[in-house]
Protein backbone atom coordinates (compact mmCIF):
# COMPACT_ATOMS: atom_id res chain seq x y z
CA UNK A 1 0.00 0.00 0.00
CA UNK A 2 2.81 2.39 0.79
CA UNK A 3 4.25 1.62 -2.54
CA UNK A 4 0.89 2.35 -4.26
CA UNK A 5 0.25 5.33 -2.96
CA UNK A 6 -0.88 8.20 -5.74
CA UNK A 7 -3.81 10.13 -4.05
CA UNK A 8 -4.25 11.96 -1.34
CA UNK A 9 -6.66 8.88 -0.17
CA UNK A 10 -3.90 6.59 -0.34
CA UNK A 11 -2.00 8.76 1.79
CA UNK A 12 -4.35 9.69 4.15
CA UNK A 13 -5.28 5.52 4.32
CA UNK A 14 -1.43 4.34 4.96
CA UNK A 15 -0.04 7.11 7.44
CA UNK A 16 -3.29 5.95 9.36
CA UNK A 17 -2.61 2.14 9.34
CA UNK A 18 -1.38 0.38 12.27
CA UNK A 19 2.24 -0.25 12.76
CA UNK A 20 3.04 -2.88 14.89
CA UNK A 21 3.51 -6.38 14.15
CA UNK A 22 -0.10 -7.56 14.49
CA UNK A 23 -2.99 -5.65 14.35
CA UNK A 24 -5.10 -4.90 17.07
CA UNK A 25 -9.05 -6.40 16.64
CA UNK A 26 -12.20 -5.46 18.50
CA UNK A 27 -13.50 -8.71 18.41
CA UNK A 28 -16.23 -10.95 19.74
CA UNK A 29 -18.32 -14.48 19.49
CA UNK A 30 -14.75 -16.77 20.11
CA UNK A 31 -13.89 -19.44 22.31
CA UNK A 32 -11.24 -16.41 24.15
CA UNK A 33 -14.22 -15.06 25.52
CA UNK A 34 -16.79 -17.01 27.21
CA UNK A 35 -19.48 -14.62 27.41
CA UNK A 36 -21.08 -16.10 24.01
CA UNK A 37 -21.77 -14.10 21.02
CA UNK A 38 -22.63 -10.24 20.58
CA UNK A 39 -21.97 -7.13 21.90
CA UNK A 40 -21.37 -8.56 25.43
CA UNK A 41 -18.26 -10.86 24.34
CA UNK A 42 -16.57 -8.13 23.00
CA UNK A 43 -12.84 -7.97 23.72
CA UNK A 44 -9.73 -6.40 22.36
CA UNK A 45 -7.65 -9.17 20.76
CA UNK A 46 -3.55 -8.09 21.04
CA UNK A 47 -2.29 -11.30 21.46
CA UNK A 48 0.40 -11.26 18.72
CA UNK A 49 -1.71 -14.49 16.87
CA UNK A 50 -2.13 -15.81 13.45
CA UNK A 51 -5.04 -14.12 13.02
CA UNK A 52 -3.75 -10.45 13.73
CA UNK A 53 -0.68 -11.55 11.71
CA UNK A 54 -2.38 -12.53 8.33
CA UNK A 55 -4.63 -9.90 5.65
CA UNK A 56 -6.39 -11.66 2.90
CA UNK A 57 -6.56 -9.88 -0.20
CA UNK A 58 -8.94 -11.27 -3.93
CA UNK A 59 -6.34 -11.98 -6.61
CA UNK A 60 -7.30 -8.71 -8.51
CA UNK A 61 -6.17 -6.97 -5.52
CA UNK A 62 -2.65 -8.44 -5.33
CA UNK A 63 -2.48 -7.59 -9.00
CA UNK A 64 -3.92 -3.97 -8.17
CA UNK A 65 -1.20 -2.94 -5.31
CA UNK A 66 1.36 -4.80 -7.89
CA UNK A 67 2.32 -8.13 -5.07
CA UNK A 68 1.38 -9.91 -8.67
CA UNK A 69 1.80 -9.07 -12.52
CA UNK A 70 -1.09 -7.43 -13.82
CA UNK A 71 -0.81 -9.98 -16.32
CA UNK A 72 -0.85 -12.99 -14.06
CA UNK A 73 -3.05 -15.76 -15.23
CA UNK A 74 -5.12 -17.25 -12.48
CA UNK A 75 -8.62 -16.16 -11.86
CA UNK A 76 -9.57 -12.65 -10.25
CA UNK A 77 -13.67 -13.87 -10.32
CA UNK A 78 -16.46 -16.28 -11.32
CA UNK A 79 -19.97 -14.92 -11.30
CA UNK A 80 -23.15 -15.99 -12.22
CA UNK A 81 -26.67 -14.79 -13.24
CA UNK A 82 -29.45 -16.45 -12.65
CA UNK A 83 -32.10 -16.31 -16.02
CA UNK A 84 -34.76 -16.70 -13.17
CA UNK A 85 -34.77 -13.10 -12.89
CA UNK A 86 -36.09 -10.29 -15.21
CA UNK A 87 -33.24 -8.43 -16.24
CA UNK A 88 -33.14 -4.73 -17.91
CA UNK A 89 -29.72 -4.86 -19.84
CA UNK A 90 -29.76 -1.43 -20.49
CA UNK A 91 -30.49 1.03 -17.33
CA UNK A 92 -29.90 4.22 -19.63
CA UNK A 93 -33.28 5.74 -19.77
CA UNK A 94 -34.26 4.06 -16.18
CA UNK A 95 -34.25 0.26 -15.29
CA UNK A 96 -38.17 -1.44 -16.11
CA UNK A 97 -40.37 -1.39 -12.92
CA UNK A 98 -40.44 -5.12 -13.22
CA UNK A 99 -36.82 -5.76 -13.55
CA UNK A 100 -33.72 -5.62 -12.17
CA UNK A 101 -30.40 -3.56 -13.13
CA UNK A 102 -27.89 -5.98 -14.62
CA UNK A 103 -24.89 -3.71 -15.16
CA UNK A 104 -25.75 -2.44 -12.01
CA UNK A 105 -25.38 -5.70 -9.88
CA UNK A 106 -22.72 -6.86 -12.06
CA UNK A 107 -20.64 -3.95 -11.04
CA UNK A 108 -21.53 -4.72 -7.24
CA UNK A 109 -19.99 -7.94 -8.13
CA UNK A 110 -17.18 -7.57 -9.54
CA UNK A 111 -16.63 -4.52 -6.88
CA UNK A 112 -16.49 -7.91 -4.53
CA UNK A 113 -13.87 -9.64 -6.44
CA UNK A 114 -11.89 -6.06 -6.46
CA UNK A 115 -11.91 -7.27 -2.76
CA UNK A 116 -15.06 -5.54 -0.95
CA UNK A 117 -15.06 -8.11 1.22
CA UNK A 118 -14.84 -8.78 5.19
CA UNK A 119 -13.77 -11.44 6.99
CA UNK A 120 -16.06 -10.87 10.06
CA UNK A 121 -18.89 -12.87 7.91
CA UNK A 122 -16.62 -15.71 8.59
CA UNK A 123 -17.05 -14.71 12.22
CA UNK A 124 -20.52 -14.21 12.38
CA UNK A 125 -21.23 -17.64 10.16
CA UNK A 126 -19.06 -19.49 13.16
CA UNK A 127 -20.19 -16.62 16.31
CA UNK A 128 -21.02 -20.07 18.51
CA UNK A 129 -17.51 -19.04 20.19
CA UNK A 130 -16.40 -22.67 19.63
CA UNK A 131 -13.55 -21.58 17.63
CA UNK A 132 -10.05 -19.27 18.77
CA UNK A 133 -9.58 -15.97 17.59
CA UNK A 134 -6.32 -17.27 15.73
CA UNK A 135 -8.71 -19.38 13.50
CA UNK A 136 -10.15 -16.51 12.32
CA UNK A 137 -7.60 -15.33 9.81
CA UNK A 138 -10.19 -13.61 7.31
CA UNK A 139 -8.97 -10.03 8.12
CA UNK A 140 -9.43 -8.45 4.42
CA UNK A 141 -7.53 -5.18 3.42
CA UNK A 142 -11.22 -3.70 3.57
CA UNK A 143 -11.14 -4.75 7.35
CA UNK A 144 -8.12 -2.74 8.03
CA UNK A 145 -10.58 0.44 7.84
CA UNK A 146 -13.58 -1.10 9.30
CA UNK A 147 -14.38 0.93 12.96
CA UNK A 148 -16.36 1.77 15.58
CA UNK A 149 -16.56 4.18 18.41
CA UNK A 150 -15.51 1.18 20.44
CA UNK A 151 -12.50 0.05 18.18
CA UNK A 152 -11.53 3.49 18.06
CA UNK A 153 -11.28 4.15 22.08
CA UNK A 154 -8.72 1.09 21.74
CA UNK A 155 -6.89 1.80 18.77
CA UNK A 156 -7.99 -1.46 16.96
CA UNK A 157 -10.10 -1.82 14.04
CA UNK A 158 -13.18 -3.53 14.57
CA UNK A 159 -13.74 -6.90 13.92
CA UNK A 160 -17.07 -8.27 15.67
CA UNK A 161 -20.35 -9.58 14.27
CA UNK A 162 -22.88 -7.18 16.69
CA UNK A 163 -25.55 -4.67 16.40
CA UNK A 164 -23.08 -1.87 17.03
CA UNK A 165 -22.58 0.66 14.46
CA UNK A 166 -19.58 0.03 12.06
CA UNK A 167 -18.57 2.59 9.67
CA UNK A 168 -15.05 2.30 6.69
CA UNK A 169 -12.60 5.70 7.92
CA UNK A 170 -9.24 6.38 6.13
CA UNK A 171 -8.12 7.97 9.48
CA UNK A 172 -7.94 5.27 11.51
CA UNK A 173 -11.38 5.88 13.15
CA UNK A 174 -10.99 9.60 13.78
CA UNK A 175 -13.72 10.25 11.32
CA UNK A 176 -16.61 8.34 10.63
CA UNK A 177 -17.14 7.49 6.95
CA UNK A 178 -19.89 5.72 5.42
CA UNK A 179 -21.68 3.11 7.47
CA UNK A 180 -21.29 -0.72 6.84
CA UNK A 181 -23.39 -3.76 7.41
CA UNK A 182 -22.32 -5.40 10.54
CA UNK A 183 -23.27 -9.22 10.01
CA UNK A 184 -26.32 -11.93 8.51
CA UNK A 185 -26.52 -13.66 11.62
CA UNK A 186 -25.58 -11.87 15.18
CA UNK A 187 -25.56 -8.19 12.94
CA UNK A 188 -28.34 -5.85 11.43
CA UNK A 189 -29.16 -9.17 9.21
CA UNK A 190 -26.76 -7.84 6.00
CA UNK A 191 -23.58 -9.55 5.21
CA UNK A 192 -20.50 -7.40 6.96
CA UNK A 193 -19.30 -7.06 3.30
CA UNK A 194 -21.05 -4.25 2.23
CA UNK A 195 -22.24 -0.72 2.96
CA UNK A 196 -25.56 -0.74 5.95
CA UNK A 197 -28.73 -1.08 3.23
CA UNK A 198 -31.32 0.95 2.58
CA UNK A 199 -29.21 4.14 2.95
CA UNK A 200 -28.59 5.02 -0.72
CA UNK A 201 -24.57 4.84 0.13
CA UNK A 202 -23.37 3.27 -3.35
CA UNK A 203 -23.11 0.28 -5.46
CA UNK A 204 -22.17 -1.77 -2.61
CA UNK A 205 -25.44 -1.34 -1.02
CA UNK A 206 -26.11 -5.23 0.03
CA UNK A 207 -29.78 -5.10 -2.20
CA UNK A 208 -31.18 -3.99 -4.90
CA UNK A 209 -34.48 -3.51 -6.17
CA UNK A 210 -37.50 -3.79 -9.04
CA UNK A 211 -36.90 -0.69 -11.23
CA UNK A 212 -33.78 -0.12 -9.30
CA UNK A 213 -30.79 1.89 -11.06
CA UNK A 214 -27.64 1.09 -9.18
CA UNK A 215 -24.67 3.66 -9.62
CA UNK A 216 -21.03 3.56 -8.51
CA UNK A 217 -20.62 6.73 -5.63
CA UNK A 218 -17.96 8.98 -3.71
CA UNK A 219 -18.40 6.54 -1.03
CA UNK A 220 -17.33 3.24 -3.60
CA UNK A 221 -14.57 5.24 -5.12
CA UNK A 222 -13.08 6.04 -1.50
CA UNK A 223 -13.04 2.62 -0.82
CA UNK A 224 -11.11 1.47 -3.58
CA UNK A 225 -8.76 4.39 -3.20
CA UNK A 226 -8.06 2.98 -0.01
CA UNK A 227 -7.15 -0.63 -0.61
CA UNK A 228 -5.28 0.11 -3.59
CA UNK A 229 -7.14 0.92 -6.97
CA UNK A 230 -6.54 4.11 -8.60
CA UNK A 231 -9.60 5.87 -10.73
CA UNK A 232 -9.27 5.28 -14.45
CA UNK A 233 -12.15 6.03 -17.03
CA UNK A 234 -13.34 3.71 -19.21
CA UNK A 235 -12.16 4.52 -22.77
CA UNK A 236 -15.37 3.84 -24.43
CA UNK A 237 -17.80 5.17 -22.83
CA UNK A 238 -17.01 8.23 -20.53
CA UNK A 239 -20.69 7.79 -18.30
CA UNK A 240 -19.17 4.49 -17.03
CA UNK A 241 -16.44 4.07 -14.52
CA UNK A 242 -15.28 0.34 -14.55
CA UNK A 243 -13.28 0.93 -11.77
CA UNK A 244 -15.11 -2.28 -10.16
CA UNK A 245 -12.78 -6.63 -10.79
CA UNK A 246 -15.57 -12.20 -5.77
CA UNK A 247 -14.49 -15.83 -6.08
CA UNK A 248 -18.01 -17.14 -6.20
CA UNK A 249 -21.35 -14.78 -6.06
CA UNK A 250 -24.32 -15.90 -4.09
CA UNK A 251 -27.82 -13.76 -5.27
CA UNK A 252 -31.15 -14.77 -3.58
CA UNK A 253 -34.06 -13.22 -3.72
CA UNK A 254 -35.93 -11.79 -1.19
CA UNK A 255 -39.66 -11.99 -1.55
CA UNK A 256 -40.94 -9.66 1.14
CA UNK A 257 -38.77 -6.76 0.38
CA UNK A 258 -38.78 -7.54 -3.73
CA UNK A 259 -34.91 -7.14 -3.69
CA UNK A 260 -32.31 -8.74 -4.57
CA UNK A 261 -29.69 -9.38 -1.85
CA UNK A 262 -26.17 -9.51 -3.65
CA UNK A 263 -24.35 -11.88 -1.50
CA UNK A 264 -20.22 -12.16 -0.93
CA UNK A 265 -19.19 -15.96 -0.31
Amino acid sequence: MTADRTSSDDFTAVVNLQTASSLKLSENSTSDNSNGSGSAALFTDNNNSTNSKIVRMANANAKALGLWSGNNAASDANISFSNSFAWDFDASNGTTASAFDFVGIATHEIGHALVFISGVDVLDANGTGSFSSAASTYVSTLGLFRHSVTSRANNAVDWAADNRDKYFSLDGGSTPGTQLSTGLTYGDGRQASHWKDNLGLGIMDPTAGYGETLAIAANDLQAFYGIGWNLASEPDDSSSLMLLGLGTAAIAILRRRRSISVAAA
